[in-house]
Parts: structure tokens; C-alpha cells; sequence
């Protein structure tokens, strides 16, 4: 992977872009400091950056792997001709394990490999591959704009909200899940100020959140992750809006740790819960939030900031990435198809389909 810069300025849509026949990462990890882009050559680079962090949010790594799916062909048919459907397997593999708890990951490779086997043998693969990357890549940012809106229209007054990790531009092909619906809700004149949660440990909310929504001009306040049941104790705050990685099918919803004791807290206060995802994060094949499986990462992840060790040198840590927040503290699960008001396994069948 080589290290670049753009010649124009960074927006938080160039979270995944294909340029130049590249693929570039804008490097998650630097924000909001450093706007630099991994320039990743193959399925392995790809790999390396979903579960190295350079990209994230369950739209975002879908659309990653989808190019990635790209890249793994072009090399294939490079290296065995006629042979290259054979020869992509091991890096499908790969790509796939990037990263274990987004649904969206499995599902562009699906949906990728769907493509690839109509394909001829003798057929070079790349340009059916990467038009049907690129829809996946618009259908998202699409699907973004309708969920926005459509999530905007349960605000019924101008309020303030709380918002946990980033679930914007920079976790999706562009525009945002939960910040969707926060640049929605901006625009509509709804949308007095937003707290975001710094998200402990990567500090998702005070790298990333803060950084697109000062950019778009709307008013952002950090919040320690443990300050969000004072917060909404103060009143003013009449919505938790979130996004998701995974949303079994009875409507249980996975997403950044932290997200289930903050909806928690939203239903102690009177506080409703909105989740935004794109139908392509609802796993209809997950029954429950039981079945989601839960990455759990180094760590030294929690035992660190800033490269720097803070915890006590004989400790240890449990890092669980996410967490499961049953469909009863959820009021909304808002997608491009529709909104589905306290969502049970009987109202999720029938939204999907």
C-alpha cells in the first residue's frame, strides 16, 4: 500500500474513491489531522485496510470490498487468463474475513460474485466487475439521501440530538446513515445542535463526527462516552440517532460499543431511539441479535491512546467492538424502503420483502 495525497481538497465523500483505475482509502485513522489516502493495488491491500481501520462503517467496507473484488479479478486475469475465476477464491477468502461483525462485507462479495459467474472464461472481468462495483457505490450514496430524508421527517420540532461513533460520509459510499439524517434534518431548518459521543477507543466521534459535521457547518459538541445520561437528564435532546453494522432480522440492532447503554438511557429519559442503515445492513438470515457475532479486538486498543500506554501496566482489557441493542429500546429502524416504528420480526419481514 503507498501513502497519497489528493491535488484538491478532502470531503468526507472521498471516503472510498476509485480513481485513475485506483483504489484509494482516505486514511480514517489520521483524521482529523493528516487527509492522506491508502492507495490499495490488491484483494490483500484491501484486506489489510477494513481490518487495520484505514476504512470503516459497514457501508463504507462494503463498497471497499466490492473494488477489492475488482482488484482480485484484474490480477487474476493477469495471472491465469481463463482461468482467473478459479484463481480469485483464496483472496475472496480473505477479503471476506476482513472484518467478521458488518453484514454489508459478505454481502458486496455476494452480490459481486453474482456478476462474475455469467461472466465468460476468456472474458477480460474487470469492466462488468468494476461497473457493478460502481453500483453499488451509487446505490449506496442513493439510499443515504432517501433513508436522510426520510429519517428528517420524525423530527417534529427543532431539537438537539445525540449521535454515537460515525455513522457519516466517511462510513459510507457518501452522505451518511445517521448523519443522514442529522444533514437532513439540518437542512430542514429541525436541528438545533448535535452531541456526539466521543466512542471510546478509537475516538470515532472526536476524529470523525466532529470533523464532518464542523465542515457542513452544523453546531457539534462532544460528549465523554460516560456524559450522555447527564446530558439528556438536562432535557433539549428528543432524539439518539445511530447507525448499524449488522440488523438481525427481529429487528435487534448491532452497532459501535456503547451504543446499548446509551439506548438504555434514551428510554429512562423519554428519549426515542432511531437506527439508520441501508437495507443491505438488515441480515434477514440472523434471527436475533444473538446470532450477530461480535468482533473483539487487541487490547491494547483500550489499554492506549495515542500510541502512548495509559492503563496500569499489569492490566488487562475486554474490547468488544460492538454491542447488541434489542429492537425493544429501538422506536425507529429507518432505511431507503421505508420507516419501520417499533420494530419487531413481523414488521422486519415484510419491509424487506
Amino acid at each position: 500500500m503507498n501513502i497519497l495525497e489528493l491535488s484538491r481538497p478532502v470531503t468526507a465523500d472521498d471516503a472510498v474513491l476509485w480513481d485513475q483505475n485506483r483504489l484509494l482509502l482516505l486514511d480514517q485513522r489520521r483524521l482529523p489531522h493528516e487527509e492522506v489516502f491508502i492507495h490499495c493495488e490488491n484483494a490483500l491491500d484491501t484486506a489489510a485496510a477494513i481490518t487495520d481501520m484505514v476504512v470503516r462503517g459497514a457501508p463504507a467496507i462494503g463498497v471497499t470490498a466490492a473494488y477489492g473484488v475488482v482488484l482480485t479479478a484484474r490480477d487474476a486475469w493477469r495471472q491465469a487468463h481463463s482461468g482467473w475465476k478459479a484463481a480469485m477464491e483464496e483472496d475472496l477468502a480473505r477479503l471476506a474475513a476482513a472484518r467478521p461483525t458488518a453484514v454489508n462485507l459478505g454481502w458486496a462479495i455476494s452480490r459481486m460474485k453474482a456478476v462474475a459467474v455469467t461472466l465468460a472464461d476468456e472474458a477480460d472481468p474487470q469492466p462488468a466487475l468494476l461497473a457493478e462495483a460502481r453500483s453499488i457505490h451509487d446505490e449506496d450514496i442513493a439510499a443515504n439521501h432517501t433513508l436522510g430524508d426520510l429519517g428528517a421527517s420524525l423530527i417534529q420540532r427543532k431539537t438537539c440530538v445525540i449521535t454515537h461513533c460515525n455513522a457519516g460520509a466517511l462510513a459510507t459510499g457518501g452522505y451518511g446513515t445517521a448523519l443522514g439524517v442529522i444533514r437532513s434534518a439540518w437542512k430542514a431548518g429541525k436541528l438545533e445542535h448535535v452531541y456526539a459521543d466521543e466512542t471510546r477507543p478509537w475516538l470515532q466521534g472526536s476524529r470523525l463526527t466532529a470533523w464532518e459535521l464542523e465542515r457542513d457547518g452544523i453546531p457539534v459538541s462532544l460528549l465523554a462516552d460516560g456524559a450522555a445520561a447527564a446530558r439528556l437528564a438536562a432535557g433539549g435532546v428528543d432524539w439518539v440517532i445511530v447507525g448499524s453494522d449488522r440488523i438481525a432480522a427481529n429487528g435487534d440492532v448491532a452497532n459501535k460499543i456503547g451504543t446499548y447503554s446509551l439506548a438504555l438511557v434514551a428510554r429512562a429519559h423519554g428519549v426515542k431511539v432511531m437506527v439508520a442503515a441501508p437495507t443491505s445492513t438488515i441480515d434477514m438470515n440472523c434471527p436475533t441479535g444473538a446470532d450477530i457475532p461480535i468482533e473483539t479486538r487487541d487490547p491494547d486498543e483500550l489499554l492506549s491512546c495515542g500510541g502512548k500506554r495509559v492503563a496500569s501496566p499489569g492490566a488487562g482489557a475486554w474490547n468488544p467492538v460492538f454491542d447488541v441493542t434489542p429492537a425493544a429500546l429501538v422506536d425507529a429502524i429507518v432505511t431507503e424502503r421505508g420507516i419501520v416504528h417499533a420494530p419487531n420480526a413481523e414488521k422486519m419481514a415484510p419491509h424487506m420483502g
